[in-house]
């Protein structure tokens, strides 16, 4: 057994003593104990507790992987979710103001990634345990909607139906205004016998929809989503954020950045998740790289009532990003791009005429590096707010905003 001070907690989660050794499930300042192998400590245990470390929530948080913080006070994870991007501003030599952080609640996630494998005396469905291949239920999970714990049994039956004894189903169910959404991947091979249980099993649960790999199965109702005065039906397994509480703290920080521009364009645009709000007061176009997700956000706006012109357009905006000569005619633009930011639609922002920018980032990394392009061609980095809807868990997300040097 080796004895370590915990001096800082890492972007993963885990404690890191000097050497580095690292310790899952530890604090700062904590002394702890272990098994050494390698870099990582096992078998861990508190000497010295911090004053930061609260009992956990959940009964299953020992042994399931979804969660790596509910060790923590949540005054400690949000300070260290704001440090998490400020250190990433001070890398960069930025510093910005910081808004208060926004922390969706307990057991609001709208969709999880449920992990289920066939067993000698039925199916087996939760997430993975934590640092194994073991899938661990989570009957009691107090972090998803309680409305997701219905996909546990259906991804189990599901399982039974259609999964390998040797692979393993991932089954993303999201919740919806019709239903559950259910999308599934690494299954078997469809089949007319397998296509009719599956789809028998879809209006039994009385699922919004019901996917096999690329497929839809089964529709029994519009899978939609309440997108400002929109619905819209995402193609199944499509991007959408993980908490309504964190899209409409993300919506608010984009509508104030934006404030009364008349022209906005919305970059990674998605289903619309900031496109059609934005259109109560603004002509917006929605540029995304995939056509199917567009098609979802045209038929959400011609459906609805009250929003002014919006236009989209299907471009990789990492291979050909909109020009200065694009963006022209906007006084404002929007960007949520992936984890490995838009260095290249960046580039060409920056040397464009439009007067702000509500850049929506999850990798304050990437997020920083991006904004240090901009603030060398003469942008301001007004503000900053971290917006924590992955609670528990290491995963920082954020908006901000960003001034034209000529404004």
């Amino acid at each position: 057994m080796e004895r370590h001070t915990i001096q800082r907690l890492g972007h993963q989660g885990d404690g890191i003593a000097p050497g580095p050794v690292f310790a899952p499930l530890t604090l700062p300042g904590e002394v702890v104990e272990g098994v050494r192998d390698g870099a990582r400590l096992w078998d861990v245990k508190i000497i010295t507790p911090s004053d930061d470390r609260v009992a956990p929530p959940c009964r299953h948080f020992k042994s399931c992987g979804g969660c790596l913080l509910q060790h923590a006070s949540d005054a400690f994870v949000a300070t260290w979710k704001q440090d998490i991007v400020r250190t990433a501003l001070q890398a960069q030599g930025l510093e910005a103001a910081f808004l208060p952080i926004h922390t969706s609640p307990p057991r609001s996630r709208r969709r999880a990634g449920l992990s289920a494998r066939r067993t000698k005396k039925g199916a087996i469905a939760g997430f993975h345990g934590r640092a194994s291949g073991t899938i661990v239920e989570i009957p009691d999970c107090q972090l998803v909607h309680p409305d997701l714990l219905a996909a546990l049994p259906l991804a189990e039956r599901l399982a039974v139906l259609g999964g390998s004894r040797k692979g393993e189903l991932s089954v993303m169910a999201t919740r919806s205004l019709n239903g559950l959404d259910i999308a599934v991947t690494g299954g078997k091979e469809l089949d007319g016998p397998l296509r009719v249980a599956l789809a028998q099993e879809a209006e039994a649960a009385k699922l919004a929809r019901l996917a096999w790999e690329d497929e839809v199965i089964a529709t029994r109702l519009p899978p939609a989503q309440q997108m400002g005065r929109a619905e819209v039906s995402p193609p199944p397994g499509a991007f959408l954020q993980a908490t309504e509480d964190g899209e409409a703290a993300l919506l608010a920080g984009v509508v104030e950045a934006v404030g009364d521009a008349a022209r906005v364009v919305d970059l990674f645009a998605g289903c619309g998740t900031f496109t059609l709000p934005l259109a109560e007061r603004a002509e917006v176009l929605a540029v995304e790289g995939e056509a199917e997700m567009l098609r979802a956000l045209d038929k959400g706006w011609r459906m609805a009532q009250g929003l002014k012109k919006v236009t989209t357009q299907a471009r990789d905006l990492f291979r050909n990003p909109l020009l200065p000569e694009d963006l022209a005619r906007f006084d404002a633009a929007v960007i949520d791009p992936p984890r490995a930011g838009a260095e290249a639609q960046v580039a060409e922002l920056a040397a464009s005429g439009i007067a702000t920018i509500a850049f929506v980032s999850c990798n304050p990394v990437t997020f920083a590096r991006d904004a240090r392009v901009l603030v060398d061609a003469g942008w301001r980095l007004d503000w900053v707010q971290v917006v924590d809807q992955f609670r528990w868990s290491p995963h920082t997300e954020l908006v901000a905003r960003m001034t034209a040097p000529h404004i």
